[in-house]
Order: structure tokens, then C-alpha cells, then sequence
């Protein structure tokens, strides 16, 4: 069983991380997860079975506080699914939660949450003679995607609204889980097992102190590129390979979903240009080349929240976006180590079986190979 971290296993990271080296680092963000287990790998018989791997994770951006933060967007590859981005494109704005799930349950993550909004005031109503209308506003919950149907009966719909609450209702600051949770519980990731996974960088005081926290759903890349510090581990590990008994996917078909929060004062636009950072911290252990990957980043501020209603807001320089560049390639690198480094062996459906990395053997790899970056 893995129990550590990519540092607390003892290897050398750059930049300096948040007290818990989460998302939820930047302060007001909570996280909360429902993770879905249903039976024995053999009570999976095809599609409605009494079966299922999978799980949501909802993310509040600022608590159970209603919120109207600036936003940007990214995609690397197209192959998935975000929902509310019109309305992130147009307005510049994130109104609401954030979620991701399996492919098959977007849907009713997205109506849930919506309900959740209503029921909780968590909205900007419209306005008619003075008085707010109750009910009547923007629901633009954004819930995003990943397929786990090697792991999953993804074909079953087994997430339910239950679930949905359930997770909200888990959410919190401080540390976070990683690994086999919430909707990352079905995910694989270099063909070993991955998931949900998180990091963070306080950026200097001379930079401005700002936090970068990072969350990703990490569902992506193959075993052949895979590589930490320039090493290609994949190539270079033995055993743990991947058993597919239900059909073997082009390799490298999967997804990473990942959002960045920070308090920097950042514009959309800004935003926008973070989001096209994170492709190096993927690129950095050897994916981001895959056609068949639904690739798909977000970022947000969590300064400036009444900008929605007010003229004015603070603006950091262009001049000024360099270190915080830097910290979201890194942070997302160690989120998706993070995510590999916490998950679990998994059988799933059919016995598809996806293995944990095999950290001792990695150990060794990287201490003979990358002696400088291993305590």
C-alpha cells in the first residue's frame, strides 16, 4: 500500500510549497469527495451491473459563500467535456462550484449542483424593482470529465444525486486525500493507477507571497513515455503492467482535468495564460501528445470577488506573471506524482486490473540514476 507523498517518499522538489501543499492553500477553497464502491469485481456482468468504481469531487471556491470569480480557460486537446464555458469565455467569470466525475455522469453532477445553488442562495439573483428574485439567476455549475470505464461501468450511471450532496457536504480546507477518491477513485494514469491529486507554491515576497494551489483528476498518458526527472522511468520499471481482459484503448486515450487557484489579483486573461502553463508540468513526466486525450484547464482568482458588481478591481502587472508561471508547471507536476504516488491497486470491471507505481523499485531507479534530486 502507498503511503506517502512525491516528497515525503524522500525526493527533492522545487519551490516552496503551502502548509499542506493542496489547492486548498489558497485560502476560502474547500474540497470535498464522495468515493463509489459497489461489489466485487465478479458481480460485473455487463452494463447495470451492481458494480462500480468511480466517485465526484466538488470543489468550492470560496466555501459555501456565493462567489463571482474571475476565470480562464485552456484547452490542450479537446477530447473531453467542461461545462459553463460559454459563459467563462464571454463574461470572464466563475459562478458557482466546480466538479468532476466519470464521463457518463456529468449531467447529473451538473443538474444537482444547480439545485444546490438554488436551495442554497449560492447565486447572483436578477434583480425587479429593488427586490431580488428568488430562484431566478445564473447557474452555471462547471463539472468536467474524465473516462474511467476500464475501472468503472461507467455505462451504468451510478453516480446519483445523493452522491453529489454527499460530496459537498464533505468538502474542507486543509489537507485533502489523493489517490483512489472522489471522481478520480476509477482513473489510471501512465498505465499504472491514478487519480485525484493536488500541490501548492508560495510564490517570494518579492514576487508578491501569492499562493498557487493546483488540483488535477489525473487519467492520462502511457507507460512507454512516462519519466520523473528526465528518467524514463516507464521504460525502465519491470512488472505492475496493466492487465486489460475487456479491450486494451489506443495508448495514451485518457484525460487530465486541472484547475489552478490562486490570490494573485489576475484578469481572465491572465488566467487564460496560467491555464497555458499547466501543459508543462504534464509535459514534464512525458504526456500532453496524445489525440484521444481530453486535456481541459481552469484557473481562477479568489481576489477581486465583488468585481462582478463593482467597476473597479486590482490588476497584477503582465511584468509580474513569471514566477507564478513557474509555480503552476510545478505544482502540477507534483499533483499528478502526488496522485500516482497516493493511489492504489485497482480491479475493476471485467478484472481490468491497473497497479500502483512500484515505489521501492522506483527508488532505486532514481537514486542511482537522479541521486540530486533524492534526500
Amino acid at each position: 500500500m502507498n503511503k506517502h507523498r512525491f516528497r515525503e517518499a524522500g525526493y527533492l522538489f522545487p519551490g516552496k510549497t503551502g502548509i499542506n501543499n493542496a489547492i486548498t492553500d489558497v485560502a476560502g477553497i474547500e474540497v470535498g469527495y464522495k468515493t463509489i464502491n459497489i461489489g466485487k469485481p465478479t458481480d460485473y456482468t455487463g452494463p447495470g451491473s451492481a458494480f462500480a468504481r468511480t466517485g465526484v469531487t466538488v470543489i468550492l471556491p470560496k466555501g459555501r459563500a456565493k462567489s463571482a470569480l474571475y476565470v480562464g480557460r485552456h484547452n490542450l486537446n479537446g477530447n473531453g467535456e467542461l461545462t459553463g464555458t460559454h459563459w467563462m469565455d464571454d463574461s470572464g467569470f466563475l459562478h458557482g462550484p466546480i466538479a468532476i466525475t466519470n464521463t457518463n455522469s456529468v449531467g447529473i453532477v451538473r443538474d444537482t449542483l444547480a439545485k444546490w445553488m438554488i436551495d442554497n442562495d449560492y447565486y447572483y439573483p436578477y434583480v425587479l424593482n429593488g427586490q431580488p428574485l428568488k430562484g431566478i439567476g445564473y447557474f452555471y455549475p462547471v463539472v468536467g470529465e474524465t473516462w474511467d470505464g476500464l475501472m468503472n461501468d461507467t455505462n451504468g450511471f451510478h453516480v446519483t444525486a445523493d452522491d453529489v450532496y454527499d460530496a459537498i457536504d464533505d468538502a474542507r480546507s486543509g489537507p485533502i486525500a489523493e489517490g483512489n477518491v472522489g471522481g478520480g477513485n476509477g482513473m489510471q494514469c501512465h498505465e499504472f493507477k491514478g487519480g485525484s491529486g493536488t500541490a501548492s507554491r508560495v510564490l517570494a515576497e518579492a514576487d508578491g507571497g501569492f499562493t498557487v494551489g493546483v488540483f488535477v483528476q489525473a487519467n492520462h498518458g502511457t507507460r512507454e513515455h512516462f519519466e520523473i526527472f528526465g528518467l524514463p522511468v516507464g521504460k525502465l520499471l519491470t512488472g505492475n503492467e496493466a492487465v486489460l481482459n475487456s479491450f486494451a484503448p489506443k495508448p495514451g486515450t485518457g484525460s487530465i482535468i486541472a484547475i489552478v487557484a490562486t490570490d494573485a489579483p489576475v484578469m481572465p486573461i491572465q488566467l487564460q495564460k496560467i491555464c497555458k502553463r499547466i501543459p508543462i508540468g504534464i509535459g514534464r513526466l512525458g504526456a500532453g501528445y496524445e489525440n484521444d486525450s481530453g486535456d481541459i484547464f481552469l484557473a481562477f482568482s479568489t481576489v477581486n470577488e465583488e468585481a462582478y458588481e463593482k467597476e473597479a478591481a486590482c490588476l497584477l502587472s503582465d511584468d509580474r506573471l513569471d514566477p507564478i508561471y513557474k509555480a503552476t508547471a510545478e505544482a502540477v507536476e507534483e499533483a499528478i506524482l502526488n496522485a500516482m504516488f497516493a493511489a492504489e491497486d485497482m480491479i475493476g470491471q471485467s478484472a481490468n486490473q491497473f497497479y500502483a507505481l512500484p515505489q521501492e523499485q522506483l527508488k532505486g531507479l532514481l537514486s542511482e540514476k537522479r541521486p540530486d534530486h533524492c534526500q
